[in-house]
């Protein structure tokens, strides 16, 4: 039986786009880097007259920061609420500017320095001793070695010993291994090293990062898509992207996916579009990220069940089990809202959501 791969990486994915983007390439390219700022910045934000897909969502000018951050060997700390895709931006970014995304920490995964910097093979270490070939590299020595961007994912998550660790390499840019013979102890950064860091902003406290380590990153907060049509647009085009990568051959209904990110959009903003104030839920996010799961469940029911058109009980099922979290007053605001918005809203997914409020 033929594997599959649930998900390629950014680079793979997009291969002919960065290989379209770097042949046209005329602007100047920063030291290590594979292609431009210009060009990552249409890699990432789009290009229609090029035939550039839009891969991110966002304000006027976060990107070019961001991106003008990393062309000055400055790290970047992308924070926000969770589901506001700043993984997926830092994957974005490391495959523009280093054709490699794989180089990944994750900061709640790691608790010692040998997690971190390297470590040793120990049947090597006992046959000949500290070399480079005992040497076990980890993804910041890899990244430092060949001059790649290293994404460090929750770094707020990581113990305090080790965000000091991280200080060091941003401020000198050198890792010393002192095991090693001198003449090979100390790792310069190669040029297109650097490190672009997420936080969730409700993390914040879990491991406080010191104040040296702030002056050292530049910040970026990475909202929510601010306009409904965007984020309908998002969803639509990553729950057909999931679709396919699981050969489920269903085409979403436009109607529907526009009910989703009108409800996850008001939900999370605590406001109806014409302005009026409704109520947010306290245990769930309501993130675009979030609206995409529920929007690939319905349609993966449909499909696997035989279903022919979702209906609005599926949907409110599934609308279930993402926005009740942890919090019993959610199930009252929930309610609340679909008794008081969806009874004057036209269109039979908004009837039918009114008429099975029952089941929340």
């Amino acid at each position: 039986m033929t594997k599959t791969a649930q998900k390629l990486s950014a680079e793979q994915a997009f291969a002919a786009e960065l290989e379209q983007l770097q042949q046209q390439d005329t602007a100047p390219v920063p030291p290590g880097w594979a292609m431009s700022a210009i060009a990552v910045e249409r890699f990432i934000c789009g290009d229609s007259a090029l035939g550039i897909s839009r891969k991110f969502v966002a304000e006027a000018g976060v990107v070019t920061r961001i991106i003008l951050s990393l062309c000055t060997q400055r790290g970047i700390l992308l924070t926000g609420s969770p589901g506001t895709a700043k993984s997926w931006l830092s994957e974005l970014l490391a495959a523009a500017i280093s054709r490699d995304s794989t180089q990944v920490i994750q900061g709640g995964a790691i608790s010692n320095l040998s997690q971190l910097l390297y470590s040793w093979n120990p049947q090597l270490m006992q046959l000949q001793g500290p070399s480079q070939q005992a040497l076990v590299s980890t993804p910041l020595y890899r990244a430092m070695r060949d001059g790649k961007i290293l994404r460090f994912e929750e770094i707020t998550r990581c113990p305090q010993p080790l965000q000091d660790a991280v200080l060091s390499i941003l401020s000198e840019r050198i890792l010393v291994v002192p095991e090693l013979p001198s003449a090979q102890s100390t790792l310069y950064a190669t040029a297109g090293f650097n490190i672009v860091a997420t936080a969730n902003s409700v993390d914040e406290g879990i491991q406080r990062m010191s104040s040296a380590l702030k002056r050292r990153l530049s910040f970026e907060h990475i909202k929510p898509i601010r306009h409904l049509d965007d984020e309908a647009q998002v969803i639509l085009q990553e729950c057909n992207k999931l679709m396919a990568a699981n050969h489920i051959m269903v085409e979403p209904a436009h109607e529907l996916i526009q009910v989703l990110a009108t409800i996850f959009h008001e939900l999370r903003n605590g406001q109806t579009l014409d302005g009026r104030s409704t109520d947010r839920l306290a245990g769930a996010t309501m993130s675009t990220a979030e609206a995409v799961s529920v929007a690939h469940a319905i349609y993966t029911h449909a499909y696997y069940y035989q279903q022919s058109r979702p209906d609005a009980t599926l949907l409110l099922h599934v609308l279930l089990g993402s926005a009740l979290k942890d919090q019993p007053k959610d199930r009252r605001r929930l309610r609340h809202y679909v008794e008081t918005e969806c009874a004057e809203r036209q269109g039979e997914y908004w009837q039918s959501l009114y008429q099975q409020r029952h089941l929340i």
